[in-house]
């Protein structure tokens, strides 16, 4: 379904997948690698400085969206918090605002909101960011 994709650096795989047709209500918390087809109504945080959030043209998040690393190429309706890299590819619409660290923007993408350059520092430095392995003991599985 999703081969042949850039695939999370560190540990080279996709661990969780929300399929087309799939709409989830709440929020979002999830470890390495994320690929969205579906709708998510919802806040969408990484835990870890490894993830990967990956979103096709089918992708929908409506929610506030705070990763390690992005590629974007369907619809996110609230802020987008990149700490090292986000990639937009031509399908991709933020109505929002786009924090980065590396950014990526092909031809055809489109962002309405501010492009936000942060340096990629610890989300205590910033006062916001991808949440840390200590949160994760808040996370039921």
């Amino acid at each position: 379904m999703f081969l042949g994709r850039k695939k999370n650096r560190r540990n080279g795989h996709i661990d969780s997948l929300i399929g087309s047709g799939t709409e989830l209500h709440g929020d979002v918390r999830f470890r390495d690698g994320l690929h969205i087809d579906g709708v998510i109504k919802g806040n969408v945080t990484a835990i870890g400085e490894n993830s990967l959030l990956t979103m096709s043209e089918k992708g929908r998040i409506e929610g506030e969206v705070r990763v390690h690393n992005i590629v974007l190429n369907g619809e996110v309706v609230g802020d987008v918090h990149a700490a090292h890299h986000i990639e937009l590819a031509p399908a991709a619409r933020v109505t929002g605002n786009v924090y980065y660290n590396l950014i990526e923007m092909a031809m055809g993408a489109e962002v309405n909101g501010k492009l936000v350059h942060e340096s990629e520092a610890s989300p205590a430095e910033q006062g916001h960011g991808v949440a840390g392995d200590a949160e994760l003991a808040g996370v039921k599985s």
